[in-house]
Formats: structure tokens, sequence, C-alpha cells
């Protein structure tokens, strides 16, 4: 096998409870057989860790995760991954985030850094290339991610790059996220994962280049990828414009936007929070820049991150990176606030504490919708939590990311709360996730897509969604049009879903940014792979790779006693009650038409179990 192509080929373990490093040989046979990022860390995490054990455990494990595209040349080869046990879902947690942090860290000459243990004192790790120390963070302990990120830099390197924790990591909030540079670690809690350990943060600096293995090769694939992504004007080119929030007023036309905990799937306030009002003149809008001054991560040639300011009314006042569709939907329509100002306010917290926004707001929105029906009361959450109460929902952010009051009840997430209260059709989710922003019952490739998803509903794992809304990829999915995708259809979806999840799954362990995929043919796309790594996937072994990643993911699951009965929306709400309104208003998500098929194009039993020709095919075992 080649050696030293993509790969430095080492891995970093810290033993927290020992408190000592120590760099072992990379399994190439795995970075191969699984690429990297999302798809090897899941390969460690499987063999080294018992699906059963509880993820605050310090048997658990917390695995930094890097590609073989990350730190190169190629168009948005900035992420990185991490991957441990969820405390949200019991399931396998894999987040990522992209910013300058994953290439340090790359460029410091690590491909993996696997956490163990658990240290009895807050400490951080210092990385500076070869050099590592674990360094006591008593001090920075109760510090919010953007003072920790400076303070840190000042006591190690001003170029340094710092990924945290925040208070709400250290409260073990079960939707804690790890930040750096504004980026987020975002979903399923691995932030909180990272405060069982008691570590504050990973500091790096690093000065290696990244081995490549043919030069000329990878150039050349490089220059006809980037070239592609800023040829495009209708996808990728319009997310350079306006950012996420620029797909919000039609995400609400198409009648697919979250509104009062899903009640509804359009919002009559979107004019006043979608990228229009985003990018309006301060102080109306709250974009710095305006449209087309995207704040990028290494080597994009896109830009879609915006950076904004909140300065009236100051109850709201606040500065910092996002809020992405993502947040406004479940801040905004989900919550049913209006107000851009608040929207933001809350963006601001949940980045400084250190929380997923989708599940933050997502759970506000059930508390909420539990309120108006009289299962919750002023006595129990302390404020008037009603839709539309903007200074409520800011507040109740505040003290969700501080444990503070009824703050701690809604800090273990919307399931948990419904299963409190014995009121189990109020969440909205699958695996005891938040759903993104997206109504399920207006997608029914998305539906399918979001309940099996292996770390529990979310879009950006499989964004089947993107192909439905804005038929993007269909051909490249096997389609020959956007007629044999529309979204009440359910025939073929189930097809349409694995393509896409193998798809994802490549994306996510390669190293790139999902968003500049959406225009890359998967040629070019296995082109990089094969010119940095020297693997020779070819189209059909990259896509075979994705496929092994998703199945190891699953058995993972499996092992952890998930089975196919969570392949599904708990309480029924999406099942059951039709849309009231919209575009798609009367359908319900039809799961029970599409898993079996999905199923059986798996290589999966009735029961969601992988079968033995498929484990056998895939290389794995069960």
């Amino acid at each position: 096998m080649q050696k030293g192509s993509g790969w430095h080929e080492k891995v970093l373990r810290v033993n927290l409870t020992q408190r000592k490093a120590s760099v072992e040989e990379l399994d190439l046979n795995s970075a191969r057989d699984f690429i990297g990022c999302r798809g090897l860390a899941a390969k460690y995490l499987y063999d080294e860790v018992d699906p059963k054990v509880d993820a605050y455990s310090p048997e658990n494990k917390l695995i930094f995760a890097t590609g073989p595209l990350t730190g190169t040349r190629a168009p948005a080869g900035n992420r990185y991954m991490v991957v441990t046990k969820s405390p949200l879902t019991g399931a396998i947690a894999n987040s990522s985030a992209g910013g300058y942090f994953p290439s340090e860290l790359k460029f410091a000459g690590y491909d993996l850094i696997i956490f163990e243990g658990k240290s009895e004192v807050p400490v951080y790790l210092w990385i500076d290339d070869e050099e590592t120390e674990i360094r006591d963070a008593t001090k920075f302990w109760g510090k919010n991610t953007i003072e920790t990120a400076a303070l840190i830099c000042d006591e190690t390197d001003a170029q340094a790059r710092v990924a945290c924790i925040g208070p709400a990591g250290e409260k073990l909030i079960r939707f804690a996220c790890i930040m750096n540079e504004g980026r987020t670690a975002g979903r399923s809690g691995v932030g909180a994962v990272m405060g069982s350990k008691n570590l504050k943060a990973v500091a790096v600096r690093g000065t290696k280049s990244v081995p490549i293995f043919s030069e000329d090769g990878f150039k050349e694939a490089a220059k006809k990828a980037t070239g592609i992504v800023r040829a495009d004007k209708e996808v990728v080119g319009e997310l350079g414009i306006t950012g996420t929030p620029g797909v919000m007023a039609m995400v609400n036309e198409f009648g697919a936007l979250p509104t009062r905990n899903w009640r509804t799937s359009t919002f009559e306030g979107v004019s006043k929070i979608d990228g229009e009002a985003y990018h309006a003149p301060l102080p109306s809008g709250i974009c710095k820049w305006g449209k087309g001054r995207g704040r990028t991560c290494r080597g994009c040639p896109l830009g879609c991150g915006r950076e904004t300011v909140v300065t009236e009314p100051k109850e709201f006042a606040g500065e910092g990176h996002g809020p992405e569709y993502e947040t406004l939907g479940v801040f905004g329509s989900n919550c049913g606030v209006d107000d851009l100002h608040a929207i933001a306010k809350a963006n601001y917290i949940c980045n400084e504490l250190g929380m997923d926004t989708i599940s933050c707001g997502s759970t506000i929105a059930c508390a909420a919708d539990m309120f108006e029906h009289g299962i919750l009361s002023k006595g129990d959450v302390g404020v008037e939590l009603r839709f539309g109460n903007a200074s409520a929902m800011v507040e109740m952010v505040r003290r969700i990311g501080n444990r503070e009051a009824f703050g701690d009840v809604l800090a273990e997430g919307s399931y948990r709360l419904c299963e409190k209260y014995g009121h189990l059709e109020f969440f909205r989710g699958s695996k005891k996730q938040e759903m993104s922003s997206y109504e399920p019952r207006a997608m029914q490739g998305s539906a399918l897509a979001f309940a099996t998803d292996n770390r529990g509903a979310d879009h950006i794992r499989n964004e089947v969604n993107n192909v439905e809304l804005y038929g993007i990829n269909v051909q490249l999915y096997g389609f020959n049009d956007v007629s044999e995708v529309e979204p009440d259809l359910v025939n073929g979806k189930a097809k349409l879903c694995k393509a896409v999840q193998d798809h994802y799954a490549v994306i996510d362990s390669s190293g790139l940014c999902n968003f500049i995929c959406l225009v890359l043919p998967y040629e070019v796309l296995a082109s990089l792979l094969d010119t940095a790594t020297g693997f020779n996937y070819g189209v059909e072994g990259m896509l075979k790779a994705g496929e092994r990643v998703f199945n190891i993911e699953r058995l993972f699951n499996l092992k952890a006693g998930l089975t196919g009965k969570d392949d599904t929306y708990p309480g029924g709400y999406w099942l059951k009650v039709p849309l009231p309104d919209g575009a798609h208003k009367g359908h319900v998500a039809e799961l029970d038409k599409m898993l079996p098929e999905y199923y059986k194009l798996r290589g999966w039993d009735s029961e969601g179990v992988p079968l033995p020709e498929k484990l056998k095919e895939l290389s794995l075992s069960f």
C-alpha cells in the first residue's frame, strides 16, 4: 500500500486519566476503507468503545478526526469530525466543523486525536507540531468560548487555533457543542462528552504540509474542482451572496418552514427574518457587510458565513457569527418569533455558552407548545413562554446554558422534557434528537432520511431536502429529471435516500465541506481522493466506502441497543397529523411505505439489521 499519501500516518492518543499523550501509527487499511474524518473515526470508535457504555463514562472516547483532503488545496478542504457516543441520543455522534482549526491540526502532523479517560481537574491540550502538553485549565473553567480561545492563545501562541467548550459543555447540557473560530461541531452533544472528561480545549499550531500521492494530478484535480465551484451561479454561487439565510423565503413558500413547533409549515412573519431582512442596512438588518461579503473558512472560494451585530434594542445587543438558516428557523418561525434581533441574540448566547442552536431552539419551541396547551405553567417555567414572546425565548436560552431554574430541565432536550411530563406527542425529532428546520410531511424522501439517519433527526448528513426542494443533483443520484423526485412522491425515495446518504458519508469522510460538493460530479470528487491518497477508489470504490461508513455506524447503534423501531418519529406527530397549510397541505410522512424498500436496498433484514452477505460485501463484522 502506498504510504504517506493524504495522511501523516500519526494518531495522537491522549489518556486524560493518566495525563499522558502518545503517538501511534495510523491504520492505513482502515484509512483506505473508511476514507477519513467521519468514517475513520467511526471505525476506531466501533473497535475501541463498548456501544452500551454511558456517554459520560470515562470509558467513552472522544475522537477528533481529519480527512485526507483536510488542509490541502482542494476547495474548502477544511473540515474535521468529532465522533463519540452521544449523550443526547445514545447513538453514535458525528459533528463536523470548518474554519481553520481542522487544517491546523493536520499541519501539526496528526490525522486523529483519541481522548480517553477523564482528568481529575480541568485541562486543555496544547499541540505545537511534535510537542504536546496537557495543561491545567482550571482558570479557564467557566469562561465562555470566545474568552477561552483568546486566553489560551495568549498563553500559547497568538497564531494558535483553538477548539473549546463553554459553560454548557462543562454543565453537561446534552446538546452542548464544540466551537472554533465561530464554527460549530454542533449536534448530538459532543461538547458535553468533552466536558465530562474535564477537557476544556484543544489548541494547536502546525507548520507541516500535507503529503500528497500525486502532486501534479492532485493540483489538476483541485484546479478543476475549484473552477466548477467558481463558475456556479445558481447553487453555491448564491450561497456566497446571501449565505444560508437566503433560502428562508423559498422554504416558506415551498411550505416546509417549521412554525410554532411544527403546527404549520408557513410563517406569516417570514419577511421580517428572511435573507432580505437579514441583509438590510443596519440597524434594521444584522449583517455587518450586506450581501456578497461572506466569512470564509480556510481555502473556501464560497464564503457562506456571515458576521452580524445588534446594537438596538439593548436587551438583544451582541455581535458574532451567524445566525444561519437553521438557527433562524428554530428560534424564529418555530418559536413564533419575528424579531430578527432577538433571534441573533439567542444565537450569540448559544455560541458563547457552547450549545447547538437547533436542539436548543427546538426544545424551547416544544416547551412553548406544552405551555400553550396548559401542560406547563408560568410557575413551572418561570416566564410567560408563549409563541412570539421574544424576550422569554432569549431568557430561556440563557437559563438553559447555565442550567438555571427550568433551564435545567430543558438542558436535557425536548425528548426527555416530553417524557418527563408524559406527552411524547409534542416531541419533534428522531432518535431523541430534535429536527432541523425542514418539514418532513412536505418532503417524503427527506422524511425517510431524517428517520433513518444514524445520528438522529438531521439534514446535514443526508441532504435529500436539496434534491426535493431545489432539484440539485437529480441525475447524479440516478434519476432522469426533477419530475421523478417530486416532494410528495413516495416511489423512488428509498433509492434517493440511500444514494444521498452514501454520498454524504464520502463527503463527511473526505475533509471537504458539503456545500462545495453540491456542484461536484462524482468523478471530480473521486479524482481528488485518488490523487491525494493513491488508493484508486474510482467512483464505484468511493461510493462503496461511503456505504461502508454508513453501515458501521448502523452496527454501532444496533450494539448500543437501537433497533429498526427507532427509524421513526416518537410520538408519531408527523405520521398521524396532516399538514394544515402550505403547498403540501393534508400530507403526513409515509414512512411505512418507504422503509421496507429502503431496508431491502440497504441489504438489511426486515428489522433493519445488515444481512451477512452485505457485511461480507463491505468487509464488516457484527
